[in-house]
């Protein structure tokens, strides 16, 4: 009985109880004793001890028998219902404690502002925490410490930095909160100020800290800081069995770009789980390496893990980027079957069906998603400016508009991006300014490089370069580059003098620049220019890293390289060029002089008829034959569709599709990323070799 009647002796024994039965047991000695009425604050610990075991009806049903109600039996309630994330009852419940005379203390008021941060209810929030200053508790670090969880969560970052600047004492928690909320806040730099700061004030971080450290330098691209917080929480044995961390680390180093570290980080773990495989998967398909993201696939699969919805995502992101669609059919069978068809997912399969060349399977799952975001209706809009259909991406963005969705930047770059590739300048200008003036989004670079390139792309160069000159902000690389495009195929030598300086002056790292510059000069006959270009060239080791093209036929895949000689169909290649070469001069001769001089552009590099196709190192031709119907491939083609993945311009493409003499079999579906680098030292190997390996992903994905 002595036992009983002492709180602190009552604690220890309720803890010890694992289930329903001695908590009902030691509560009904409780009640015939008459300890109730003894010490309220036994009553706290009873309603906590139901509330532990997951019995909430009980606890609830105590709490409201209760005639005495103290501050003790109020707080385990509230903590009770705010572990259960009944966050609407937590509120209540302190809004009914206040009402009823009852001073709150440091916990009832950490407990209700946390539940405002998760509702995000900023104004209830406030209030609260109002209340909480008027009873003393300003100063309290706990209390403090979730007023700023509510800032950070409600995005009022400014507010969470007065208020911490504020404080009396800190302890890791708050320090933890502003730094992941700066960094969530995209005040990255900040965030690791923050860091230094709390360093020197001797405080030493833990691991949630540590993963909002890790994320900034993440999103910096911070390699050498990364290392050192990487090297720090090694140092403090943080690392030991925290899969989160590790999985943080991964994902940091593969957003940087140091694959080989996000890999060796990956090997070391000693426990992984699906966000960890989806973490690395994510890294080689964003940095370009797609055969050894559906590599990852495979073996992630071959220890049991299933494909999260980041790995799938990634998975597709490589099949677009190397076109295959036959294995991004299989990964969307997966996903069918075996996943809730969510935005995220329908966003990337129309993203890589629309990159595969499949736009109309692309069409057909947008059509089927009931509740588009605007991301959807971007990546829609996107993958028909890709195909150079300016009229179908015009109709889109006006069902889209109609649709109350409000368009944002990155639409109406897609938009203005397509216009622009499909010739409708005055369209183009029209929703350039619409988007300043009636969506009142203001034009950043992107936004106004689309449309330099749409002027110069008509030859209305001189428009452009005012339209350069109004900017507020200094023109970057890509806007002059259009400009100088434009004046080199117009033969404007005026702007295309200030454009080509403007450019060297940026000091561009990609040789493809270095060459449109040198070309320029070239036809403005500057030869001291062009001679001082090719030394800088020559001097600078720069080296074009080539384009290919890639076709898939019969669900086998076909790319070249410039001046590759490897494929094993490349003599018949040629034999079909110098037909094509004969069939083209025939059309001279009928009139059809424009698709024919489409056609030598695309296929020889010039307009002469006598063009030698043995010379030419155009994989362009390459791929667009091995793709096409005649004499030449019966036993390769005949009766497959063939899809051509890269590389041909859309006017190109819109030609070959008029070329019934020709019998040209060619199901081109897509245009895209014709300046696209593949990481790879030997890109057509890689998509040649890699049949095997997809054909085993397949396997898996079906099953």
């Amino acid at each position: 009985m002595r036992l009983l009647s002492s709180p602190k002796r009552l604690k220890p024994l309720l803890l010890a109880c694992k289930d329903e039965a001695p908590v009902t047991q030691i509560h009904a000695l409780i009640i015939t004793t008459g300890i109730f009425s003894i010490n309220s604050s036994s009553n706290g610990l009873v309603i906590a001890s139901y509330a532990r075991i997951g019995d909430i009806t009980s606890a609830r049903h105590l709490f409201d028998k209760l005639p005495h109600r103290g501050v003790d039996a109020w707080n385990s309630i509230i903590v009770a219902y705010s572990r259960r994330y009944y966050l609407t009852e937590v509120l209540i419940l302190y809004h009914q404690m206040v009402n009823e005379g009852v001073k709150p203390d440091s916990s009832t008021f950490t407990v209700a502002i946390k539940a405002s941060s998760s509702l995000k209810d900023l104004e209830v929030g406030e209030r609260i925490w109002r209340r909480a200053v008027d009873f003393g508790y300003g100063c309290d670090v706990f209390v403090g410490s979730s007023v700023l969880n509510l800032y950070v969560k409600c995005g009022k970052i400014d507010e969470a930095k007065l208020v911490f600047d504020k404080m009396v004492k800190r302890d890791v928690v708050c320090w933890a909160t502003m730094i992941t909320g700066l960094v969530q806040n995209g005040k990255v730099l900040e965030a690791v100020d923050m860091f230094r700061r709390m360093r020197k004030e001797g405080i030493e971080g833990d691991g949630v800290l540590m993963l909002g450290l890790i994320q900034a330098c993440a999103n910096l691209g911070e390699s050498k800081l990364g290392l050192s917080v990487h090297g720090h929480v090694v140092r403090r044995e943080m690392l030991m069995d925290d899969v989160i961390l590790q999985t943080s680390l991964v994902d940091m180093y593969a957003k940087i770009g140091d694959l080989k570290l996000a890999s060796h980080v990956f090997k070391q773990m000693p426990r992984k789980n699906a966000v960890s495989w989806g973490a690395l998967i994510s890294g080689f398909a964003q940095n370009g390496f797609a055969e050894y993201a559906l590599d990852l696939l495979v073996e992630m699969q071959s220890f049991d893990f299933k494909p999260d919805t980041v790995a799938l995502v990634s998975a597709l992101l490589a099949c677009s980027q190397v076109g295959h669609l036959k294995l991004g059919k299989s990964i969307h069978g997966y996903i069918v079957r075996r996943l809730d068809f969510e935005l995220v997912l329908g966003t990337a399969l129309i993203d890589m069906y629309a990159k595969c060349g499949a736009l109309s399977c692309a069409r057909a799952i947008f059509d089927r998603v009931d509740s588009r975001d605007v991301i959807l209706w971007n990546t829609m809009i996107s993958s028909y400016g890709i195909h150079g259909y300016g009229k179908e991406v015009l109709s889109l963005f006006l069902k889209m508009k109609e649709a109350n969705i409000s368009p944002n930047h990155a639409t109406f770059a897609s938009l203005l991006s397509a216009l622009s590739h499909s010739g409708h300048v005055d369209v183009g200008q029209y929703w350039f300014n619409a988007m300043a003036n009636e969506c009142k989004i203001p034009p950043s670079e992107k936004h106004y490089a689309c449309m330099v390139d749409l002027l110069s792309r008509a030859g209305r160069v001189e428009e452009a370069y005012q339209l350069i000159e109004s900017m507020n902000t200094e023109p970057g690389l890509a806007i002059w580059v259009s400009l100088l495009s434009g004046c080199h195929n117009y033969r404007n030598f005026l702007f295309g003098e200030v454009a080509a300086k403007k450019i060297l002056d940026l000091n561009p790292d990609d040789l493809g620049i270095y060459a449109l510059v040198s070309n320029f000069f070239s036809l403005a006959r500057m030869w001291d220019r062009v001679s001082i270009l090719r030394k800088i060239m020559k001097e600078t080791g720069m080296k074009k890293v080539p384009g290919y093209s890639a076709v898939e036929v019969n669900g086998k895949h076909e790319a070249f390289l410039v001046e590759d000689k490897s494929h094993h169909h490349y003599e018949e290649i040629l034999q079909m060029l110098d037909s094509l070469d004969n069939e083209m001069r025939k059309i001279t001769f009928r009139g059809d002089v424009l698709a024919c001089q489409i056609l030598k552009l695309h296929f020889f590099g010039h307009l002469s008829c006598h063009a030698d196709p043995r010379n030419t190192g155009n994989s362009e031709a390459f791929t667009c034959l091995i793709g096409s119907q005649g004499p030449g491939f019966p036993s390769i083609t005949r009766g497959f569709v063939r899809r051509l993945m890269r590389n041909l311009a859309s006017r190109c493409l819109g030609e070959l599709r008029k070329l019934s003499a020709l019998k040209l079999a060619i199901f081109v579906n897509l245009t895209w990323d014709k300046h696209q680098k593949y990481k790879s030292s030997q890109p057509f190997c890689r998509v040649r070799g890699c049949s095997e390996k997809h054909g085993a992903l397949e396997h898996q994905m079906s099953g």
